[in-house]
Formats: structure tokens, C-alpha cells, sequence
């Protein structure tokens, strides 16, 4: 539903930010620091006066712009506009005064400025918000500074984001729960106040009538003449503007206003991509170049920006130079305006059929006529995200599906200036494609929209389920003061590997602490520095956690029990000092920006919080659900068996498994958390006296953590890998445990939830029919994996289905040619290398392959010509060497020896 702008900015009354600045250590020294100048300071402080006068205008302006009748609404819209744009060039102002950082009276005199930022107190608690973007830019230009104060200075502004960015995510909770507590941080300090309270307090100092009279504005009683749009739906020409009510049925143009910015547009881009969207990016001039005195055209910084939004399929659009006024421009001023966009737009590199949007949608019939004349169509909106005016990035996007909802079509105003659009971006687009609407483009002069047909794109591959991934992992075994352990560490790189090579988190994207590395501190200091630094993981991210180590349960008097993790520099008798408790581990959930993130503790303890939900409609809901979920390898007073295949616990070596692929228990080439504690929860049980346990945490929204299973190309060749005998006997038993029926519809199975209960997890209503090619691939790859485990048969069912469904699989072939390698039949495995090569002569393996079999079937003559193709396709194989000999000499002093 719609959300209005009272509603929209309720968590900046709710969440007050008062003083809470204490004194330095360092005070009896201020007397030798710099002195702010007078007129510096008072000039600075002038400037925050403006940006705080707007921003309160704002607020009362928009407050509950949405029950307002339509004429009102767009005057309210208009001049709300107007006033946001005189906020941003006070900011600008501001902070052109504020950038010398190299001065250090202007230092001391910032100094004060952030004073009365965070402590001013005759400042309403919510005031403060109006700042978060200057904030920024301080920490971000003083953070490179020479001197210890601006250092300082830096410093102090990031601790007062850190705050502003903990009032955004308790508004965000706040649209489905009440209010959270949370702790004090230096600087700001939170507190609580009711937004009506705020808003009486500034509609004491302001009204909307008398702004909207400050700005020339009257709204006119109701009339019932059709407005413009509906003029142009019941005429029989062309409309001169376009609105969006003539789009087809759930069909959106998302458009994108006051670009370029050298930041937040190529972040839009990169979210567009995700997503398959198109888009049309109307820029201001001033932001692509200047003219000079000639006319000719000098680009600037942004005209680069445009040239990477035209080379990501997009569109650029004039958007005037300067953002005036244009009802009240001159004929001659609107022409120059547009005029001058269009040359940088042209340089840039924009071709086709131009477009025109005024800026806040203000003109006139002489101004349309004008920049029709310079063969501009001009293109209006329907949906207003009103992002420039509400900070908090998921009223925007409830604000902007609540009226598509209504409308079921649109053009949609968006601004690519703002981080919180960037932030809103994501939501708006998991929703529309989770509900089947198309992105439609700009292009030839018309909007162009998808095949009717064709559902709407939706993100279901690696890099698009996801912008990013982030992991720590933790693995101890040289304990000081607790039992030492033989395998953590093994587990921990296993994970690592698996996480890199398999589902593609980057190296530099993981922390990996090992031994002597996992102190509380650190580990601490990873969470919270690392992971939960929101402007390195994003809203889109995942975020994996996994230990490997002790773990504790520590009874209180009041019966309940309390779970820890063991740093490896803990003792056992100060738990509360030294191990980290699972309270904070949840706090740390709770606090990061990601989408999804599931904690993995391969140790036993108890007394874990959490929430209650059934496994989410993964392939509509998920990508909009925030997902907190944890794993844990057992109970309280249970030990972890350290003793599993391959020098891993059984739990890890279980879930290695699992991320195998055993673990898809619908098919759909997708593990979700769910499915993973499905899988590995029964297995452990069977095989090991401890309980896993799994369960959601405290602000999960019922979505999932997801690995997206690989295509594996691999080739079986003598040199493939298996289990021993012991191991490959585990993970058949596992598998009896664990595994669904093939013709099960769902997968129900009874697990232990956080909180010792047990609980019933269902991970699907159906099974999934992905297509005869996929469906090929993923029986290749289930083939795989039981040919490391021994399990030659099963391996041979699963090639065959793989060749059933994809006669012409090629990798398949050679892989079932192998089977009968293994079995001694090596006249069968020949026929099946040969129908590989016959797919795909460039198989290098598959040559090889024919090569060893022929020679066992001791037709040395038939493998001597295989290994001549397979040489010279790789050279530099291991085996090379060797085959070349043979080739040299083929007697039976060089007979190959094939591995088998």
C-alpha cells in the first residue's frame, strides 16, 4: 500500500538524536589548538541554518501528501521540490565552506559545527537528520587529512553515521514492529519521540499554506475540467507528453532524473543489470560539461558517467541545464537551456529521438512549444517515488509498488543522486519481477515494451541472486586453556575452498582467522568492522559465518541458558568475559546491511533466541525477504565428533557434502538454508551422538540464505579423485538418511529448532522442472559426485539420464565411458569416448580416454593414433611426457601405464 511522508519519516521522531559528546582525554591541551575563526564559523553556521530551515519546511510541506486531493498534491509535490533543491545547494554551499581541510581554524571552527549538530538543544531530535549527507563528506574528505584534528574530525563524523544509519534501519523495522532499544554510541545519542510530537513541534514554526504562499503557489477549489493527461487519453492525435497511463498492464518505465553522479549512477546501472531493466536517465547539463564562449562544447567528469549508461543499453535524456524554473523562463532562456543539454548529450554519444522532462515538472505552452521545436517530446511521470524527500529507503519502495498496485502501469520517477535511492532500487525491482511486470525501454522514438509473452526477467543465476558475498571463517584447534582440537582448522580452509571455488565469493571478500588469529578481539572486529560496514556489504549481499572451534552453554539462576563461541584466547571460568555470546552474535545479525546471512557454528551449546517461520515461496518472495538464519552442529552438554572422513568433523564434512549439491532437495539447482538444515540436521543425528539445530534469528523476514549450484564441467579421467572405501560407505548411509524419495512432492523432515524445541521444516511444495537441458546438467553432475563416492551404478543411471534428456552431451558421454573404464570393460568404455569425440572432437580428455581403453582392450595400434590427437591438443599435460615416448617408440618398453 502507500505509504505517506508522515509515515515515511515516523523512525526520525521515534529515534531522537540528542547530545551525548563527552569530554576528551586530550582537553587540557585544547588550550594550544587553533582557534576557529569568527567569520568562519558564523558563515558556517549560517549554512547550517538554511539546510535546517528546508529541511523542516519539507516535512511540514509533505506530511501527509498523500491524502491530500490531486490538485493540492501536485502543487505540495511542486514546490516540495523546489524546496528540496534549495536544501541541496544550501548542503552544497555548506560544504564548499567546509572542504579546506588543510586550514586549521576552519578545523576547529567544523569542530563547533559538529558540536551543535549533534547537541544543539534548541534542535528537535529529528533535525538531525538533515546532515547525514554532509556527514558523509566530512568523513570521507577528512579521513585523508595531514593533522591529527582533522583526523579526529573524521573520525567523529563516521561514529555519527554509524548512529544516523542504526535510525534508518529501526524505521525499517518500525514498519512491521514497535520499536527497538538500542544501545548509546559517542556523539548522537538515541532516544525516542513520537512523530506527532515533532511534527506539532514544527508546524508551531511553519504551515503548509503559508510555504506554499512563499513559493507563489494557490491551490484552486476543485474543478471538474479533465486534466491534461486524461485530454490526451480521449483525443485522436498523438499526446504531446507523455505519462505512463497508456502503458500496457503491468508494464513500467523506470526513469531516473538529475544525473549524472559520479557515484550513485554507475550503482543504479550495476542494479538495472541485475535485473534486466532498461531505463531512461535524464541529465542536467551543468552535471556532463560547460560551453565555452564559442559555443563549443568541454565535457566534464560526468559525460563520462553518460557514456557508461548508453554502453550499459540505456537511454539519455534532457533534463535542462541549471534545474530552473522553466514556467517562468523567457522563451530565449528555455531554448538555451535545452539547447545547450542537448550538445553535451550529443557528445556524449546519444543518438535517436530526443527527450525532454521539465524540471519539476513546471511549464507552459510556450515552453512546450519551445523544446518542441528542438524536436523534444516531452516525457511526464505517474509514479512519483518521491525519493528526494523521504530519507528512509523502504518507505520509498513501499511508496512506489503501493502505487502500482493501484495503477498497474507506469512511468516512474526515480533520482540517481541519492544513496537511498540505491538502496530502494533492489526492493522495487524483487517485487515487480516476483509479480510478473515488464521493464519497458525507450527506443526509436516509442516506448518499447518486452514479449507479452515472455515472463518478467527475474534474478535466478550467481551473480544475479546476488551483488556480492562476504564471509568470515574461524577454525581453532590450538587452544591455550581449553581441550585442543584436531580438525577445526581443516574445516575452516575446506569451507574457505569450497565458498571460492564453488560459489564464487572472492578472496578478498573473505576473513579467514585461524588459530592464534581467532581472539575475541579480532573476531569481534571482523563482524562488526568488516561485515558490518554498510558501505562495503550492501542491501543485495549475503553474508556467510562459520565457526569451527568450542563452544559453551552457561546456565543463569534464572534456569535459562546462555550459548558462546570460544575465541581461542578465552578462559573457562570468565565466559562473559572472554567467549562471545550468542546474543551478540545476533545483534550482529540483526545489524547488517545484506539481504540474506546465515551463521554456521560447527560446536554444541544451547540457549539461543530466534524466530519462528515456515521455509519461504523461494522463487517469488525470497529476494525481497530479509534472511538472519543459523546452524549449529549440536546441543548443550554434547561434544562435536572430531573424527569425520577426510580429517574434518563429521558436521562439516556432512555439510561439504551437502554443498556438493546433495543438499537440492527440489531440484531446482538451488541449497537454500532450509534445505541445508534438512539435509545435514538428520544425517549428523545418525551418524553422531549430537543434534544440530537450526532455526531464524531476530529480524529475519522469513528469507533464505541461497548457493546456487555450479555448472561442474568436469571430465572422469584416470586422474579423477574418490573417496576411500570408509568414506564413500558414510556418504551412502548419509544419503539413506537424508535424502528425499525421487518421487516425493515435498520434503518434510522434524529438526531441532535454536531453542531445543523441535520443529518442522517443509523446503518445497513441488518439484522442479528446469528443462531438458538443465535438468541434463545437473544429472551430469549428480553423476559426479557418485562416482567419488564409489557408487558406480547409481553413477551410471545418473550419465544415462543426463544422455536421455541431452542426446548430444558430450561430457556426459565420456563421463559414462569412464564408468566402464572402471569396470573392467574397457571395448564398451571405447564406444562411448568415441560418441563423445563424434559430439566434440575438441575434448581433450575424451581422446586420452579412448587412448587408455584401447590399449587395455590391447589394440596398442587404435591408442597410439588417440594419443597423437590428444598430445597435440595438450602438450603440457602431466601425462604428456610420457605418451610422447610411446608415440617416439611404440614398443612395449614404452607401453603407457594408464591410471585406473
Amino acid at each position: 500500500m502507500s505509504l505517506s511522508l508522515r509515515t515515511a519519516l515516523l523512525c526520525a521522531g521515534l529515534l531522537a538524536l540528542a547530545a551525548c559528546q563527552p569530554k576528551s582525554a586530550e582537553a587540557p591541551a585544547a588550550a594550544s589548538a587553533p582557534a576557529a575563526n569568527a567569520a568562519q564559523l558564523a558563515e558556517l553556521q549560517q549554512g547550517v541554518d538554511q539546510v535546517l530551515a528546508r529541511y523542516r519546511q519539507m516535512i511540514v510541506l509533505m506530511d501527509g501528501e498523500a491524502a491530500l486531493p490531486p490538485a493540492e498534491r501536485r502543487a505540495v509535490s511542486g514546490v516540495g521540490q523546489l524546496i528540496f533543491h534549495e536544501m541541496r545547494e544550501a548542503t552544497e554551499k555548506l560544504w564548499r565552506l567546509s572542504a579546506a581541510h588543510q586550514d586549521p581554524a576552519l578545523v576547529a571552527a567544523l569542530a563547533q559545527v559538529l558540536d551543535r549538530i549533534e547537541s544543539e538543544p534548541t534542535w528537535f531530535d529529528a533535525d538531525r537528520l538533515a546532515f547525514k549527507d554532509y556527514l558523509g563528506r566530512i568523513a570521507e574528505q577528512y579521513s585523508g587529512a595531514q593533522s591529527l584534528a582533522a583526523l579526529k574530525l573524521a573520525k567523529r563524523a563516521n561514529e555519527d553515521l554509524a548512529v544516523l544509519a542504526e535510525v534508518e534501519q529501526a524505521y525499517e523495522r518500525e514498519l512491521k514492529d514497535a520499536f527497538g532499544r538500542f544501545g548509546n554510541k559517542r556523539g548522537i545519542e538515541l532516544k525516542r519521540e513520537k512523530w506527532s510530537d515533532y511534527v506539532a513541534k514544527l508546524r508551531s514554526l511553519y504551515s503548509r499554506e503559508q510555504i506554499l504562499r512563499d513559493y507563489a503557489t494557490i491551490v484552486p477549489y476543485a474543478s471538474a475540467a479533465p486534466s491534461a493527461a486524461k485530454q490526451a487519453a480521449t483525443s485522436s492525435t498523438p499526446p504531446r507528453e507523455l505519462f505512463g497511463e497508456d502503458l500496457p498492464p503491468k508494464t513500467v518505465l523506470l526513469t531516473f532524473d538529475d544525473g549524472p553522479h559520479g557515484r550513485y549512477t554507475d550503482e543504479i546501472l550495476e542494479i538495472l543489470k541485475r535485473y534486466q531493466a532498461s531505463a531512461v536517465f535524464f541529465q542536467l547539463g551543468q552535471n556532463l560539461g560547460k560551453l565555452d564562449a564559442k559555443g563549443q562544447v568541454q565535457p566534464g567528469p560526468g559525460s563520462q558517467v553518460a557514456q557508461r549508461v548508453l554502453a550499459a543499453g540505456h537511454q539519455l535524456a534532457n533534463h535542462s541545464f541549471t534545474h530552473g524554473l522553466m514556467s517562468k523562463f523567457e522563451q530565449t532562456k528555455v531554448r538555451e537551456e535545452a539547447a545547450n543539454t542537448e550538445a553535451l548529450l550529443d557528445k556524449a554519444g546519444r543518438q535517436g529521438q530526443a527527450l525532454f522532462r521539465f524540471p519539476y515538472g513546471a511549464r507552459n505552452e510556450a515552453a512546450l512549444a519551445t523544446v518542441e521545436a528542438l524536436k523534444l517530446r516531452s516525457m511526464m511521470w505517474n509514479v512519483d517515488s518521491l525519493d528526494w524527500s523521504d530519507p528512509i529507503p523502504k518507505s520509498i519502495a513501499a511508496r512506489v509498488l503501493g502505487e502500482l498496485d493501484k495503477r498497474q502501469r507506469g512511468i516512474v520517477l526515480f533520482h540517481d543522486i541519492h544513496a537511498r535511492t540505491v538502496q530502494a532500487l533492489p526492493l522495487v525491482l524483487d517485487q515487480l519481477s516476483a509479480e510478473g511486470y515488464r521493464f519497458a525501454s525507450w527506443k526509436d522514438g516509442r516506448i518499447v515494451t518486452a514479449d507479452a509473452a515472455a515472463p518478467a526477467p527475474m534474478p535466478t543465476a550467481g551473480t544475479s541472486l546476488y551483488r556480492d558475498s562476504h564471509a568470515l571463517i574461524v577454525g581453532i584447534d590450538q587452544y591455550a586453556k581449553w581441550p585442543r582440537l584436531a580438525h577445526a582448522a581443516r574445516d575452516a580452509r575446506a569451507m574457505r575452498e569450497t565458498l571460492e571455488a564453488r560459489f564464487g565469493f572472492r578472496p578478498e571478500n573473505i576473513t579467514m582467522l585461524l588459530d592464534g588469529e581467532a581472539t575475541r578481539a579480532n573476531i569481534l572486529r571482523a563482524l562488526n568492522d568488516k561485515l558490518g560496514d554498510a558501505s562495503k556489504v550492501k542491501r543485495d549481499d549475503r553474508v556467510l559465518v562459520f565457526f569451527a572451534g568450542h563452544g559453551s552453554t552457561r546456565r543463569l539462576p534464572s534456569g535459562r541458558e546462555i550459548g558462546y563461541v570460544i575465541p581461542v584466547d578465552a578462559s573457562q571460568d570468565d565466559l562473559q568475559t572472554d567467549a562471545i555470546a550468542m546474543p551478540q552474535l545476533q545483534e550482529v545479525a540483526e545489524s547488517l546491511s545484506a539481504k540474506h546471512a546465515l551463521f554456521v557454528i560447527d560446536a554444541c551449546y544451547s540457549g539461543l533466541g530466534l524466530t519462528r517461520g515456515g521455509a519461504a515461496n523461494f522463487a517469488r518472495d525470497n529476494s525481497r525477504r530479509i534472511g538472519r538464519q543459523m546452524m549449529t552442529a549440536g546441543g548443550a552438554d554434547q561434544q562435536v565428533a572430531d573424527d569425520g572422513p577426510g580429517g574434518h568433523s563429521v558436521f562439516t564434512w556432512t555439510l561439504l557434502q551437502a554443498l556438493s549439491g546433495k543438499a537440492d532437495l527440489n531440484g531446482d539447482g538451488l541449497i537454500t538454508g532450509t534445505e541445508l538444515a534438512a539435509y545435514v540436521a538428520p544425517a549428523v543425528s545418525a551418524i553422531a551422538h549430537q543434534t544440530p539445530a537450526f532455526g531464524s534469528l531476530p529480524g529475519s523476514e522469513g528469507g533464505e540464505f541461497v548457493f546456487e549450484l555450479p555448472v561442474v564441467e568436469q571430465a572422469l579421467s584416470g586422474e579423477s579423485g574418490q573417496l576411500d572405501a570408509a568414506a564413500s560407505r558414510l556418504a551412502k548411509r548419509i544419503d539413506d538418511v537424508a535424502a528425499p524419495q525421487a518421487a516425493a512432492s515435498a520434503v518434510k523432515v522434524t529438526i531441532t529448532g535454536l531453542d531445543g524445541r523441535e520443529q518442522s521444516l517443509s523446503t518445497s511444495t513441488a518439484k522442479v522442472d528446469p528443462g531438458s537441458r538443465v535438468a541434463a546438467q545437473r544429472a551430469n553432475d549428480r553423476g559426479l559426485q557418485l562416482y567419488k563416492e564409489r557408487r558406480y551404478d547409481e553413477a551410471e543411471a545418473a550419465f544415462v539420464e543426463a544422455l536421455k534428456l541431452q542426446p548430444a552431451f558430450a561430457l556426459a558421454a565420456n563421463n559414462l565411458g569412464f564408468i566402464y573404464y572402471k569396470r573392467g570393460k574397457p571395448a564398451e568404455a571405447a564406444r562411448w569416448y568415441e560418441k563423445a569425440i563424434a559430439m566434440d572432437g575438441s575434448r581433450a580428455l575424451a581422446w586420452l580416454n579412448l587412448g587408455d581403453a584401447r590399449l587395455q582392450a590391447g589394440d596398442d595400434a587404435k591408442a597410439l593414433e588417440a594419443y597423437k590427437t590428444f598430445v597435440g591438443l595438450s602438450p603440457k599435460h602431466g601425462r604428456a611426457a610420457e605418451l610422447q615416448a610411446f608415440i617416439a617408440e611404440p614398443d612395449a618398453a614404452h607401453r603407457p601405464k594408464p591410471p585406473l
